[in-house]
C-alpha cells in the first residue's frame, strides 16, 4: 500500500457521474487513502452513508427561506418545461437545449468558485478528482494535481473522423456534420468567449474553440480518464495525447442483492430492464406507453420508475419501484432498455447484455447511434417508434 492521501473527487450533480466516482473512489478507499466528495447540498448525506467524507457546495443561490428543496424535484420540473425539446431533431435541439443547458452549467461555475477555493485550501488535497463537461478555475487556481474523467461519450474528445458531439450522427456519413457545426458556432460561440474570459481571469490556463467545435473544459496536464469499452470506442485520425486512458469501465459493484420477485420467476419469458433514467422517467407519458406495450408481449420486466413511480401503473409481467440497485439487476437480465446514458450504457457492455436506446438529448444520442451501428442493440426514436418496432427489435436482440 502507498502513503495515505487525501483525494477529492467532484462529480457532475448528476447519477452517472457520481457513480462513476464512487467505483473509483472505493477502490482507493480501500487502499487506505483519505477519499472527499464536493456534493450538492441537496444531497447531502447519499455519500455519506457510503462511508465517504461530504463537502458541500451550491451551484446557485438558496431558494427562498420558505421553500423546502426537495431532492429530484429539478429534475421533474426540468422535464416538465424541456420535454418538447427532446421530440425536435438535434441540430434544432442545440439553440432550444444544449446552449442554454451550457450556460446553467457555465452559471453553477461562476457561482461556486468561491467555495470550491474555501474547500481546496481545507483540506489541501494531494489531488482533485473532476468528472464534469465544464471548467471550474478553483481547481487549476489551487496548484494541486487534478484528473480529468470524462462520464460522456468518447465524441466529447473531439476528432476529425467522429460526428460532433450531441448530434447523434452516424460515423459513416458526414454529410450532415458541417450544418451542425456551423449551428454550434452561431449558438454556443458568445457563450464560450464570455466563459473563457472568466476562467482566465480565475487562474485556468484558458479554454479553446477549434474547427469541431468549443471546449468548455481543459484537459489536464497530468491525467484524463475516459470510460467506453474498446469495441465500441471509436477509430480516431488523431490520437489522443499520453495522458489520456481508457477504461473498458468502471463498474459499481452491486452494494445489496436483489432477487426476482416470485410474480416474475413463477412466469416464463425474456427477462428485460426498463431504466430511461431519472430525466426520461419523469416523463410520465412515455413510461406509461413503454410498460403498457411491453404489458403486451411475454416477455418479464422490471421498471425503473423514477421520481414519479406513484404515477406509473405497471402490469401482471412487470415489477418495479422508484429507484432500484441496478448494479444487481443488470447480471440477470436479457435485455435492457435505456435512455442511453453513459452510466447505464456502459454497464450493460460490461455485463454484454443487448441494448434497445430511446434518447433524449446530450451523449445519449451519440450513444443511441454507436450502440446501433456497432451492433450491440437498436436505437429507436424516443417519441416516434411503431409498437411493432419496438417488440421486433426485443425479438431479434433476445433471439441473437
Amino acid at each position: 500500500m502507498t502513503d495515505p492521501r487525501t483525494i477529492i473527487f467532484f462529480p457532475e450533480g448528476a447519477f452517472g457521474p457520481t457513480n462513476n466516482c464512487v467505483g473509483i473512489g472505493n477502490v482507493l478507499r480501500e487502499r487506505g487513502h483519505r477519499v472527499v466528495f464536493v456534493l450538492e447540498e441537496s444531497f447531502a448525506g447519499t455519500l455519506e452513508a457510503k462511508g465517504f467524507e461530504e463537502r458541500p457546495m451550491r451551484l446557485g443561490p438558496p431558494p427562498a427561506e420558505a421553500e423546502a428543496e426537495v431532492p429530484g424535484q429539478f429534475w421533474i420540473d426540468f422535464i416538465r418545461d424541456t420535454a418538447p425539446v427532446f421530440r425536435k431533431s438535434t441540430i434544432e435541439q442545440l439553440g432550444e437545449f444544449i446552449a442554454p443547458t451550457w450556460q446553467a452549467l457555465i452559471d453553477g461555475s461562476k457561482y461556486v468558485n468561491p467555495r470550491l477555493t474555501e474547500i481546496f485550501d481545507e483540506l489541501a488535497p494531494d489531488v482533485i478528482v473532476e468528472d464534469n463537461v465544464v471548467a471550474f478555475p478553483a481547481i487549476s487556481a489551487s496548484g494541486r494535481p487534478w484528473v480529468r474523467i470524462v462520464s460522456c461519450n468518447p465524441m466529447e474528445m473531439k476528432d476529425p473522423a467522429i460526428a460532433p458531439f450531441s448530434s447523434g450522427y452516424p460515423v459513416a456519413d458526414q454529410t450532415a456534420w458541417p450544418e451542425f457545426l456551423r449551428e454550434v458556432r452561431r449558438t454556443h460561440a458568445d457563450m464560450w468567449m464570455d466563459f473563457d474570459a472568466f476562467c482566465r481571469a480565475n487562474g485556468e490556463t484558458g479554454l479553446t474553440y477549434g474547427k469541431l467545435g468549443p471546449e468548455f473544459i481543459a484537459e489536464s496536464p497530468l491525467l484524463n480518464l475516459y470510460s467506453y469499452p474498446a469495441e465500441a470506442d471509436y477509430e480516431r485520425e488523431v490520437p489522443l495525447g499520453p495522458t489520456w486512458h481508457r477504461l473498458d469501465s468502471t463498474i459499481r459493484a452491486a452494494e445489496t442483492a436483489w432477487t426476482l420477485p416470485a410474480q416474475l420467476a413463477e412466469r416464463d419469458g425474456a427477462l428485460i430492464y426498463l431504466s430511461l433514467g431519472s430525466l426520461g422517467s419523469a416523463d410520465v407519458a412515455l413510461m406509461q406507453r413503454l410498460v403498457d406495450l411491453l404489458a403486451t408481449t411475454e416477455n418479464r420486466v422490471i421498471v425503473s420508475k423514477g421520481p414519479l413511480a406513484d404515477q406509473i401503473t405497471l402490469h401482471d409481467n412487470q415489477v418495479g419501484e422508484a429507484f432500484l440497485p441496478q448494479p444487481a439487476i443488470l447480471p440477470q437480465v436479457d435485455l435492457v432498455i435505456t435512455h442511453g446514458g453513459n452510466n447505464t450504457v456502459t454497464e450493460a457492455f460490461h455485463h454484454g447484455k443487448p441494448m434497445i436506446v430511446l434518447p433524449l438529448f446530450w451523449d445519449q444520442v451519440d450513444n443511441a447511434q454507436r450502440v446501433e451501428e456497432t451492433g450491440f442493440g437498436r436505437r429507436l426514436s424516443t417519441y416516434g417508434f411503431r409498437d411493432d418496432e419496438l417488440t421486433d427489435a426485443i425479438d431479434e436482440l433476445v433471439a441473437d
